[in-house]
């Protein structure tokens, strides 16, 4: 049996946004990425799933009990699933304690564990109108888990957290799968978030599920522009241009990550640099070659707009075509 089995899931609303033929497998203790653009759909499969949204038809599947939709239950949501979104909010003049007592299903030990993962122990005495929106997120988070959830749904929990709370809620969400054993499903739309975190991303499109995979062939081998898009920089290049045999009708896929500025490596393209933005640890330089712009991470200090430069192109063992 399935952990979670979405079935022909299909809806459309009033606005015209469409979830078509969604069916996915996701296995206990696993972690599932959902990635597309805005719009795409991906929020409103996430309700689905959680049974705080309707779909037209289609059937969700929590360890084998279908998840009612808001339409056929009088309290929306399922007991066992979990969601985090993007618009939490927590009650104003409560001590963070008290809001988190509610629903608490745990022994003491059980949820200081929890805060502790969260790291909000040190929290518990303050008011709600005395903490931080980073602050605010993890308690929410805390305590939508001591309910004892068993599938865990997040909702661009990054979105709107400036740098430190991003990476303190990150470091958070990867205890959450490890130390408390949670199946988590998580929404974003910036590569970061996803690459390094899931065991398996979903990619969708106008709705409709375009790719499905691990990171690494999601990032290397994706099925259209659009999801080589949404994973970060790449350039095609034309047979004609670097010298190299491809398939008819398509280009060389090629990361930026795969070139280098002034290297000694084949093939080695001639190119003029229109771009240089320094963003902390490297620059980001933009390389015309032949029509084509290619943006390259470089910590060279010493490139400027306009200079001619080579670049080498590293074109792996089993090259991919778009």
């Amino acid at each position: 049996m399935d952990f979670l089995k979405i079935s022909e899931v299909n809806r459309k609303d009033e606005l015209g946004f469409e979830i078509k033929n969604i069916n996915l497998s996701v296995a206990q203790f696993s972690k599932t990425a959902i990635a597309g653009a805005t719009g795409s759909g991906k929020s409103t499969l996430l309700k689905i799933i959680g049974g705080l949204a309707h779909a037209d038809s289609g059937v969700v599947l929590f360890r084998g009990e279908k998840v009612l939709s808001p339409l056929e239950t009088l309290i929306p949501g399922h007991k066992g699933i979990a969601y985090l979104s993007q618009h939490f909010e927590l009650r104003n003049n409560y001590r963070v304690e008290e809001v988190l007592s509610y629903g608490n299903t745990l022994e003491e030990d059980e949820a200081q564990n929890i805060y502790t993962i969260c790291r909000i122990d040190h929290l518990l005495k303050r008011w709600t109108n005395q903490i931080s929106g980073g602050e605010r997120q993890r308690i929410a988070l805390a305590k939508l888990l001591v309910s004892s959830p068993q599938l865990l749904l997040l909702d661009e929990p990054f979105s709107n957290l400036d740098f430190t709370h991003k990476t303190i809620l990150k470091s958070v969400i990867e205890d959450i799968g490890k130390r408390l054993q949670l199946t988590c499903i998580l929404v974003s739309h910036d590569p970061q978030d996803v690459l390094s975190w899931a065991d398996n991303i979903l990619i969708i499109q106008n709705g409709a599920v375009i790719q499905q995979g691990s990171p690494e062939e999601i990032y290397k081998r994706p099925v259209n522009e659009y999801a080589a898009g949404l994973f970060g920089k790449y350039i095609l290049l034309p047979g004609s241009v670097i010298n190299y045999t491809v398939p008819d009708g398509k280009n060389l896929f090629i990361r930026s990550s795969q070139c280098t500025v002034n290297g000694t490596q084949k093939p080695m393209l001639k190119g003029v640099v229109k771009k240089v933005l320094f963003t902390g640890d490297y620059y980001d330089v933009d390389i015309a070659i032949n029509q084509h712009i290619v943006t390259i991470k470089t910590e060279t200090d010493s490139l400027s707009v306009d200079q001619q430069v080579t670049v080498s192109i590293q074109i792996p063992e089993v090259p991919w075509f778009l």
